[in-house]
């Protein structure tokens, strides 16, 4: 009955979900049209906003690219597929295959927002070996460990709230930081992590489709090319000229590649020893580059791996900006401000995390990044806890602001299972040479939604912080 009801959802999203960039464009329509009726915004004014807005997000734009390909460029390293190789040969039906890609899925997420690419890389893998798998059921598994990020040490928001003059604070909507004990090393935190790890790689587990006809990765692909027949240290000797060439030695110098990944590791350490356990997504790019360049040994063999990790990036390239316009109009237009202040202000102390995580979960679908979108309607949100909290001791306004924050940052991160933007992240590798959109695969994810919205949604309002 259930894996019949997620047909059902999957045969929907087949019928109506457009592709993704066109989602983009939808929602952007929405957002201009909102502001005009609601906020009674010149027509001009809304496209200024959109314009002002558009460029917004660039440089992290840049960030979640490089995340990608220096993520990659290390899953393409000898060292990493063999590791990759010998876990492949220990699952070995496609049973195995969804539980075990949730799960280490979800335990990579919880480290870093990026290492959903070594998962994305293990699952094609898994995909390559293994009969009788349904591939875009598996992307979907893949998408849905990418939920652990929010809970781990790359979670935007709480890492924000413990940032030094942070921009809440600046505004003196803060008066200071707040530690990660009250977020991420909280009972509230831990036990969201707890009920990920137990429940979800069971449950898409049950929701397993009964048949891959057609679905296998091998049904699917429609360029063939995809996969190098060459390996890198092959791809880079076949590059050498035929007689001796300085050129050559340089390129292939392990000497001249080591010293500047001892560069490289020197910073790392200085940054950890100076800085704490200080995750951001700069250092995680860094940390990334250094750790492939080491892995590859030589710079001609890194230059291939980032060339091959590079391709079908595409996607992200051209709809964050649309995103980022989207962002413009909410912020420019006051529209995001509105939205909080509304949802604030019916919200009570006993309510409060409620549209903290309603809040997140609805303003996401227009601004897809925990970072943008709590500069949107955190300062509101924070607002209405204190004033709800006056009269209290500052531990538990602060508490009530951790809650709240944390709050947002679940329901922003859950609402990604119907919103197709970060899938942008998971297709370039899973679905290289394949011939998928986001509405092959969302369709499997509405379950796993309304389950952990309920059980996120009751954590939120009564587990103790």
């Amino acid at each position: 009955m259930i894996t019949k009801l997620g047909e059902k959802f999957t045969h929907l999203f087949l019928k109506y979900m457009p592709d993704a960039f066109v989602f983009a464009i939808l929602l952007t329509f929405l957002a201009g049209l909102s502001s005009y009726f609601w906020m009674d915004a010149k027509p001009l004014d809304i496209i200024v906003a959109w314009y002002d807005g558009f460029f917004d997000l660039l440089s992290f734009t840049m960030q979640i690219v490089l995340i990608i390909i220096t993520g990659y460029s290390i899953a393409l390293s000898p060292v990493i597929k063999k590791g990759i190789d010998k876990l492949a040969n220990l699952i070995k039906t496609p049973n195995q295959v969804y539980f075990f890609v949730v799960l280490i899925g979800l335990l990579f997420s919880l480290v870093s927002f990026g290492w959903v690419v070594i998962t994305c890389v293990l699952a094609r893998a898994l995909a390559q070996r293994i009969k009788g798998i349904n591939y875009p059921f598996l992307i979907a598994c893949v998408y849905f460990s990418f939920n652990g990020w929010v809970f781990g040490l790359s979670s935007t928001i709480p890492l924000l709230l413990n940032t030094k003059k942070n921009y809440l604070i600046e505004a003196k909507v803060l008066q200071s930081t707040i530690d990660t004990s009250f977020t991420l090393g909280s009972a509230l935190n831990i036990a969201m992590i707890v009920s990920f790890l137990a429940i979800a790689p069971l449950l898409l587990f049950l929701l397993r489709p009964k048949s891959a006809k057609n679905r296998e990765l091998k049904d699917l692909l429609v360029d063939t090319d995809g996969d190098e027949v060459k390996t890198i240290k092959e791809e880079a000797l076949s590059l050498k000229l035929p007689f001796k060439a300085w050129s050559d030695s340089l390129n292939n110098s392990r000497l001249l590649q080591l010293l500047f990944v001892t560069m490289g590791m020197i910073y790392i350490v200085y940054h950890f020893y100076s800085k704490g356990l200080d995750l951001n997504f700069n250092i995680m790019i860094f940390v990334f580059l250094i750790v492939g360049l080491f892995l590859h040994q030589t710079p001609m063999r890194y230059v291939i791996s980032m060339k091959r990790s590079s391709r079908n990036i595409s996607g992200i390239l051209f709809q964050y900006p649309l995103y980022a316009g989207i962002m413009g109009i909410m912020l420019y237009s006051g529209l995001g401000e509105r939205l909080g202040e509304l949802l604030a202000s019916v919200a009570t102390i006993d309510t409060y995390p409620f549209f903290a995580y309603v809040s997140g979960g609805l303003v996401n679908f227009a601004i897809p990044s925990a970072g943008g979108e709590f500069a949107v309607i955190g300062p509101s949100i924070i607002d209405a806890v204190q004033e709800i909290g006056s009269g209290l001791s500052q531990n538990q306004v602060t508490a009530m602001i951790s809650r709240a924050s944390l709050s947002v940052a679940y329901g922003e991160s859950l609402s990604n299972m119907l919103q197709p933007f970060f899938l942008l992240i998971v297709m370039p590798i899973m679905g290289k040479g394949v011939n998928l959109q986001a509405r092959d695969i969302m369709g499997y994810l509405v379950l796993p939604f309304l389950v952990f919205f309920i059980l996120q949604l009751c954590l939120v309002l009564w587990m103790p912080l």
